[in-house]
């Protein structure tokens, strides 16, 4: 997962989205410099917004990766504001190279295809409807709790009766400056299921 820090179009603040949420039903908690961001009807955290951030981190202007390091700053930070329960987050990579090892048709929708994806550790199907894709390709895949560049979280979901776990990427999705081409993104070169993809 990735927080973001822009000094120069928000201010000393590191942005720390969790979840996607509905803008009806969002609303603020403030912890001195820290903002937590909730859905007002189920409770659930969707992010936090932690003010005057050069105080707390050494961060350059931009994306960055989050690591264990900058999540025990993080806490660090809770706990200087006042904000008792300490952040607890899944660091495994959510963006990963899949490998396609099988591709049918949907039963129930002519451009949808059912993917049994590889993703080094496991197996998952995807349904995915790009027209380019194909058995035996690479591919980056956005596991399920990822968060799109976008603010879209992928979830665990059904499309037209068929479980999907996860989505295979194309180069717009990800937020690629090259993302001309339809489709999905094909990797090609010394790539391997499961390991992270970068961007």
């Amino acid at each position: 997962m990735y927080v973001y820090y822009n000094t120069k179009g928000i201010g000393d603040v590191l942005l720390l989205p969790l979840k996607q949420g509905e803008r009806e039903t969002t609303a603020f908690r403030k912890f001195g410099d820290v903002t937590e961001i909730y859905d007002s009807q189920s409770e659930q955290i969707i992010g936090y917004n932690i003010f005057n951030s050069s105080t707390y981190f050494e961060l350059t202007d931009g994306k960055h990766t989050m690591t264990e390091e900058l999540l025990d700053q993080i806490n660090d930070a809770f706990a200087k504001n006042n904000l008792t329960d300490p952040l607890e987050l899944d660091l495994s990579p959510k963006f990963v190279i899949g490998y396609v090892k099988e591709k049918e048709k949907h039963e129930d929708a002519d451009k949808l295809s059912v993917c049994q994806v590889d993703l080094g550790d496991e197996t998952v199907q995807i349904v995915c409807g790009a027209a380019n894709v194909e058995a035996g390709q690479h591919v980056v895949v956005a596991k399920v709790g990822a968060i799109m560049p976008s603010g879209m979280e992928i979830k665990a979901t059904k499309l037209r009766g068929v479980e999907s776990s996860g989505m295979i990427c194309s180069k717009k999705e990800l937020g690629l400056p090259d993302a001309k081409e339809k489709g999905i993104y094909v990797l090609s070169g010394d790539v391997k299921a499961g390991e992270p993809f970068i961007f």
